[in-house]
């Protein structure tokens, strides 16, 4: 879900956007999701630890940097300059990773779980990309939001999400 609403906000704050830019965000975010888990497995207990204590910090970083960024350019632009020209790929890359360093946690879990691993995390990546380009698509179809609003909500939405993975990862919220 924390990848459906950054592909929401992206679609949402992204100027030119284009069908391509959705598979990218799908690509992007269902890649991970695919590949987090089973690197969490392979990587079992060793590292279980760590992941756990830091991960939630290290995607609250990630998503406040982003979303603080888009935040105040949109705040200083005008309505015309206002929302994202581009989606690069390290934009897409730094979202990705954000939203799934918890699913690296996960796969550490299923380390010690009888499932079969490549379908797991198959499913898991499939349906990211699935709802990670619904949710693109989304964004782009809302109406009447202006480009400085969207760009402030969507910096806003990014922030959230990153204060939400956090206070999940130290256990404040569920």
């Amino acid at each position: 879900m924390d990848a459906f609403a950054v592909a929401v906000t992206n679609g949402l704050t992204l100027k030119n956007f284009k069908p391509s830019c959705a598979l990218w965000m799908g690509f992007y975010f269902g890649f991970f999701q695919f590949m987090m888990p089973l690197a969490g497995c392979l990587l079992g207990s060793t590292v279980s630890g760590y992941v756990s204590a830091v991960g939630p910090y290290i995607s609250f970083a990630l998503l406040a940097f982003i979303g603080g960024k888009m935040l105040l350019d949109s705040l200083h632009s005008s309505e015309e300059k206002a929302g994202m020209l581009a989606l690069s790929h390290l934009r897409l890359l730094t979202m990705a990773v954000a939203t799934s360093i918890d699913a690296l946690a996960i796969g550490v879990s299923f380390a010690f779980m009888d499932i079969k691993l490549l379908p797991a995390c198959a499913l898991i990546g499939y349906t990211t990309f699935v709802i990670s380009l619904a949710g693109a698509f989304l964004g782009r179809a809302l109406p009447n939001v202006s480009g400085r609003k969207a760009g402030i909500a969507g910096g806003l939405v990014l922030i959230g999400i990153g204060v939400k993975l956090m206070l999940e990862g130290i256990g404040i919220i569920g």
